[in-house]
């Protein structure tokens, strides 16, 4: 069971990828808590934006 919660927030946050994760990873049931408007602007926003979470730097320094 998945319960996503979308608030309003910034649009390179609220990606369809973001939904179709939720969607996917729900095997038996999923609850979405949203405002519609903002849920139809995520099945309509396809931009992919790179995430510079610094990720790969963090690994290279454990493995180091």
């Amino acid at each position: 069971m998945v319960i996503m919660v979308i608030p309003p927030t910034s649009p390179m946050l609220i990606t369809r990828n973001l939904l179709y994760t939720g969607i996917t990873r729900a095997k038996k049931m999923l609850i979405i808590v949203g405002i519609e408007k903002v849920i139809e602007f995520m099945i309509e926003n396809v931009d992919i934006k790179k995430r510079n979470t610094g990720l790969e730097y963090k690994m290279r320094r454990i493995n180091a």
